[in-house]
């Protein structure tokens, strides 16, 4: 089942996100990912959670192949560009759903 990963970050340094950019593409596209939107923050309108900068969110084909692409060895470097690049990140995984009814099942259930 294909998972949403939401990222939710500010960028720390400039240089150290832009190389984690530029190779992280490649490298999610191989490994069952891919870009579905990408924003910067507009403004708070509702919540309590303290805004960060950038949004981006990543479909992945399963929670497998996002679990391959974070602890794959050879991206290691990659990763802390990342880590080095950003703050505040929020990382959170989200079940693709094609309509509400599995979420009203579950939260009728509860």
């Amino acid at each position: 089942m294909a998972v949403y990963a939401l990222n939710l970050f500010d960028v720390l340094n400039r240089d150290e996100f832009l190389e984690y950019s530029r190779r992280s593409v490649k490298e999610v596209q191989a490994r069952g990912g891919q870009v579905v939107s990408l924003g910067k923050f507009r403004e708070a309108v509702q919540g309590d959670l303290s805004p960060r900068s950038v949004f981006l969110l990543v479909e992945w084909t399963s929670k497998e192949a996002f679990d391959g692409y974070l602890n794959d060895p050879d991206l290691s470097e990659i990763h802390s560009h990342r880590e080095n690049g950003t703050s505040n990140y929020i990382w959170q995984l989200f079940d693709k759903l094609e309509d509400l009814q599995p979420l009203l099942n579950d939260s009728a259930q509860s």
